[in-house]
Parts: structure tokens; sequence; C-alpha cells
């Protein structure tokens, strides 16, 4: 199997999932850990869940992504104005406040300064433009202040910055980290309501989104841990990871957090591969979860879907097409007609934690092997203990 592909990709990222702060669904203890280092920056080594996972991630968010409160000390204090942009072109920690129209504020640092926004009570409402652009640093981390409710919105059409296509209200060309103790409200009339060129990663604070096209978007990953709150309203996909020039790329990662998912198109959609270590996740959706390889191993997922709940087709040819449950509590409702709970173009593997499935035609479909192993497996309310055959002519 091709599951193991991109791990030295990974690491080379220099993204590593934490258990301690970030969730797990076992793995080592603390003392077992180690440290490493990865651009400057000192990581926490990983866990391994109960069973690889698919990402073989030993990798990391860095002590600082996971940290939910800025060193002030040194900050700058920018309070926006109306009809003025603010450019950030230095590394260090900048405090917003205020309440304006028609401003942006772009970070446009060096290739190795880290940049850090912290929200402190800010309202931006602007026309046709990203209320936050990073236009180019090595990180920017977007931080709400512990207490504050925070609003980023626009109302119209993007236009393009030169030839840049910016489409969401926060629109970033390089890795961002939300995090924070507060709130932030994401209003994005004609597109997406959070876009990163690169990856984007979740570590805290409570996010309410609504966007007419995709809640968060990604070219190379999202990844959500921690004491998170996502709760989406979009048109079409609610977190979306695709990369056009590298299929092992384009994967997405939770591990923690209450996420609340009501979307037109697919809830969750990972080209390479969707990993579910931890959560409690709620999908209203067309299509609950996409991606070529879905492993779930813990965590709390419901999903309601008009169509097929899960769907594993073959997106990438970095990773086998195929859906494992080795771990947590899944719940699966499909609509009537020519539905599936579960369907694999490849492979179905279920080897522990509690499947539910309730479909009026077929509750797994799949092309390749379908193999269970241990766990609960319950159909339409009736416990089962084999995957049955998909439905003839389907």
């Amino acid at each position: 199997m091709k599951r193991y592909k991109i791990t030295a990709m990974l690491c080379a990222f220099g993204l590593l999932l934490c258990a301690a702060g970030c969730g797990s669904s076992g793995g080592e203890s603390s003392a077992e850990k180690t440290t490493a280092s990865s651009g400057g920056e000192s990581v926490t080594a990983a866990y391994r869940s109960n069973a690889e996972g698919v990402l073989d991630t030993s990798a990391v968010f860095t002590e600082r992504d996971l940290r939910q409160t800025a060193d002030t000390a040194d900050a700058e204090e920018i309070a926006l104005e109306s009809g003025k942009d603010v450019v950030i072109d230095t590394e260090g920690v900048y405090v917003l406040t205020g309440a304006a129209e028609n401003c942006t504020v772009r970070v446009e640092a060096g290739d190795s300064d880290k940049v850090q926004l912290v929200l402190a009570g800010v309202s931006v409402t602007n026309a046709d433009a990203p209320a936050i652009y990073v236009v180019n640093a090595d990180k920017c981390f977007i931080t709400t202040a512990e207490g504050t409710e925070n609003t980023l919105k626009a109302t119209g059409k993007f236009t393009s910055d030169g030839s840049t296509n910016t489409d969401a209200v926060i629109f970033a060309k390089d890795d961002i980290v939300l995090s924070g103790l507060g709130a932030l409200t994401v209003d994005s009339a004609m597109g997406n309501g959070i876009s990163g060129k690169d990856g984007v990663r979740v570590t805290g604070g409570s996010y309410t989104i609504a966007a007419a096209a995709d809640g968060i978007e990604a070219n190379d990953y999202i990844a959500v841990c921690g004491n998170t709150s996502i709760t989406l309203k979009a048109d079409e996909d609610g977190l979306h990871a695709e990369n056009e020039d590298d299929d092992a790329l384009g994967w997405i990662l939770l591990t923690d957090g209450v996420l609340q998912l009501d979307v037109g198109s697919d809830g969750i959609h990972a080209n390479s591969v969707c990993q579910i270590d931890g959560g409690d996740i709620t999908v209203n959706a067309g299509e609950g979860i996409e991606s070529t390889y879905i492993q779930m191993n813990g965590g709390t997922v419901t999903i309601n879907a008009t169509d097929d709940g899960i769907n594993a087709g073959h997106k990438s040819d970095a990773y086998d097409v195929t859906v494992e449950i080795t771990a947590g509590e899944l719940t699966v409702t499909v609509g009537q007609g020519d539905t599936d709970g579960v369907d694999s173009n490849g492979n179905i593997i279920i080897s522990g934690g509690t499947v539910r499935v309730n479909a009026d035609m077929s509750a797994f479909d799949y092309d390749g092997e379908a193999v269970f192993t241990g766990g609960v497996l319950i159909i339409n309310g009736e416990q089962v203990d084999s995957i049955p055959e998909p439905v003839m002519g389907r």
C-alpha cells in the first residue's frame, strides 16, 4: 500500500502532531516523548495512535503554535482606521484594535519573519478585499485576545491583487496559525472564509464562519487541534484541502476540538488524506467526508448527508483508496435514493470503534475488499458481524 509515501515530506514541513494539548487516540506517555527542532523553533515530538496513522505523523505543531496568548511586552499597538490599509513588514507582535471599513492588514515581511497579529476587539468590513492579507512571511499567527469578540467581513466580490486572486476574508500566501482565547466571526458574502495557499493550522479559539464558497480552504493542509470550536456554514465545502501540483499534499488532520459543519457540498474534502484522531465533529452536507484515504482513529463523528456519507475515491496517486476505522464513534445517516452510507472505490477496513450506518438503500458500497476484524457495527439499528456485500447493479 502507498499509505506512508509522504512521511519524509511531512517531516520536512516540520508539522508534527502533539499529543499533549492537541488530543490523541492513544500513544506514548509524556515521559516517552522527545523534542526536536524545526526552523529554529522547538517542537513537541509526536505520538503514534492506537493504529498507525495513515499520515504517519511523527511530527508536530510547534510550541508557539500551541500557545494561546501572545507575548505583548514589546508589541506594537495599531488602531485600525477606515479607508487606510496597514502594512506590516517586520517580524514582531502587533495588537490590533478598532472598527474600520475598507481596511486591509497586509503582512509583507521577510521570508524568515514570524508575525503575530493579536485581535483585541477588531471589526473590519470590506467591500472587495481581504481583511487580513498575508503577502509574505515565514508564518503568520492570528490570535484572538482573551475575552474579545472580533469580526472580519467582506460584502462583495473579491478583486485581484495583480496576478493573485484574493478570494477570502483571511487570505494567506504562507502558513497561518489561528489561535487564542477569544472569538472570531468571519463572514464572506461572495468567496471563501479563510484561504491558505500553504497550510492552515487551528490550535485554539472560537470561530463562527459563513462563506458563499468554502469555509476554510488550503493548498497543502488543514490541521486542527486543542480547545478549538468551529461553527461553519458554507455554500460549498466546509474544510477543503487540495494541491494541484503535488497530490501527496492536500490533507486534513483533525485531532481535537468541536466542529459543526453545515454546508452545501462536502463537509470535509481532502484530496490525499483525511485523518481523524479525536474531536466532536458534526457534519450536515451533500457528502460528509471525501478523500482518497479516510482514516478514523478516535473522536465522535456524526454525519447527515443527502448523498454519500463517506466517500473514498481516487483523487491522489500517493495513497490507495481506502476507508479505515480503528477507533472512535461514527454515525452516518444518508438520504433516500442512490446514496451510500460508506462508499469506497477501493477497500473498507474496520478494526475497532462503533460504526452506525442508517441508509435506505446501501449502507456500504466498495470496489475492493471489505474487512471487519473488530469493533461494533450497527446497520439500521441492527448489530451485524460483517460488512454486507454491495447492492448489485450499483
